[in-house]
């Protein structure tokens, strides 16, 4: 039979359809991981859809009366995005030239994200629940701009292009059953898609870290940020199982990299 030659082949094949790229400058942690996108989806594809997905969440808040109702926590917000935008040409020049938003949804839910192209949006739950300080809300938002900087949102994409078009052909060179196609796709989603998505977050904790460093605030606070978190998740899931890293890791790695940005925020202050 030729399976195996073809299955041989196959990571050469789908690698074919990428292109490898660095998004960033390392920086001072260190952040210098070849990424592999799609080589049709471009940068700018992936902003478009992200500032029409953005344009929506905002609009369905606005007509709910939930968009940017605080204006004290809006404000404090912006503020703390201003001087972190000011650092992002420290891990890529184009990106001060990006149309930066920030906008505030109120809700109980602990979430806040920053789409490809710099649309950040915070909801107020996370601020009020966790009673976050300024800078450990620098901590979190420098966390969601760093997915912006380093394009996981762009490379997710691609990610799961490569893996569905690697699992349909094993699949028909194999002739596999719906059964085992589906332990072949749970197969591929915790050997492939959940470590590199665990290795973004990892990237995104470094590259916030210094973002809020360079921005003059309190490295520590990255610290207490994820124990807050921790306190208030129930049934964490366990690191191998989870696109997150489990608390205690994830601490302990801050911790590890807290002396390398330490003297930019002494610089900063």
């Amino acid at each position: 039979m030729r399976i195996r030659p073809l299955l041989c082949c196959l990571p050469f094949l789908l690698l074919a359809s990428c292109e490898s790229v660095q998004t960033t400058q390392g920086g001072a942690v260190g952040v210098d991981r070849s990424q592999y996108m799609f080589s049709a989806l471009s940068s700018t594809d992936v902003d478009q859809m992200a500032a029409e997905s953005y344009n929506e969440m905002l609009a369905e808040a606005k007509s709910k009366n939930l968009l940017n109702t605080n204006a004290a926590m809006l404000k404090r917000l912006r503020t703390i995005a201003d001087r972190l935008v000011k650092e992002v040409d420290h891990f890529r020049s184009d990106a001060r030239t990006w149309n930066w938003e920030v906008n505030l949804i109120k809700s109980d839910e602990l979430n806040a994200s920053c789409m490809p192209g710099g649309k950040i949006l915070f909801y107020t739950g996370i601020v009020d629940k966790l009673k976050l300080s300024d800078d450990e809300i620098a901590q979190i938002m420098g966390h969601e701009i760093a997915h912006a900087l380093r394009e996981h949102g762009r490379e997710a994409i691609s990610r799961a292009y490569t893996t569905q078009m690697g699992t349909q052909v094993i699949g028909s060179l194999l002739g596999l059953g719906e059964g085992t196609r589906q332990a072949a796709d749970m197969a591929v989603q915790y050997g492939l898609t959940l470590p590199n998505s665990r290795s973004n977050e990892t990237e995104a904790d470094l590259i916030g870290l210094e973002l809020a460093a360079r921005a003059g605030y309190q490295p520590d606070a990255a610290v207490t940020l994820w124990q807050k978190m921790a306190g208030a998740s129930q049934g964490e899931p366990p690191a191998f199982m989870s696109t997150h890293p489990n608390s205690s890791g994830r601490i302990q790695n801050l911790q590890h990299n807290i002396p390398k940005v330490r003297p930019l925020y002494d610089a900063a202050k």
